[in-house]
């Protein structure tokens, strides 16, 4: 099994890369936020490897680090997610975006990538929510802000700034990060309003 590889980039795909290793091309199937970031051809690149062995082929998938091999591990401990969904989510979320997404609850968040319907992103932050927090780091500000019982023991400047925005048609873990973002960057006295006008600024990055 091959768990890493270390070479010059040859050229790329749509979703893959090819490495020469010594002369020997690798191709290695990866996500776009991977592809993006690994370098141009001719560049040295490192690769944690994921290596799939089935009857009529042998794939391997690249990752920029092992945390995020990790989660395309875990990922396909979901029923319905293979490889192809589970590249697809860490195409559009970063591993600590995912450790986020799932710890809040998030399923809109999950829902963006391509192959996940909305039962199927259901299911993902479902199953994963206790897996989770061994895989990356969630700001527990935000997922204790989003749930409805814990928002009343956050001071009620952090209350009615979340209920603002969920006012305002904005789902509650958003509402929640948003405030988490906004407490953080502007103190723990900041009053309601300018709770509310950071967190639409946090809400428009």
């Amino acid at each position: 099994m091959i768990g890493k590889l270390k070479g010059v980039i040859d050229s790329y795909g749509e979703d893959f890369v090819i490495l020469d290793v010594h002369g020997v091309g690798y191709v290695v199937q990866c996500s776009t936020r991977t592809l993006q970031h690994i370098g141009g051809v001719g560049e040295a690149a490192v690769l944690a490897i994921e290596t799939q062995v089935r009857e009529d082929a042998i794939r391997l998938f690249g990752f920029r680090s092992d945390q995020e091999r990790d989660w395309f591990r875990l990922l396909q401990n979901v029923q319905g997610v293979g490889a192809k969904v589970a590249l697809a989510l860490l195409s559009i979320l970063s591993p600590s975006e995912l450790a986020t997404a799932i710890g809040m609850q998030d399923k809109a968040a999950v829902g963006r990538a391509n192959g996940v319907g909305p039962k199927l992103a259901a299911r993902i932050v479902a199953e994963l929510k206790d897996k989770m927090p061994a895989f990356g780091s969630v700001d527990p500000n935000i997922t204790r802000l989003a749930g409805e019982d814990d928002v009343k023991s956050a001071p009620k400047s952090v209350q009615d700034a979340i209920s603002a925005l969920v006012n305002l048609g904005y789902q509650r873990p958003q509402a929640a990060a948003a405030i988490s973002a906004s407490v953080a960057a502007l103190g723990e006295a900041a009053e309601t309003g300018a709770l509310i006008r950071q967190g639409l600024k946090e809400l428009a990055k």
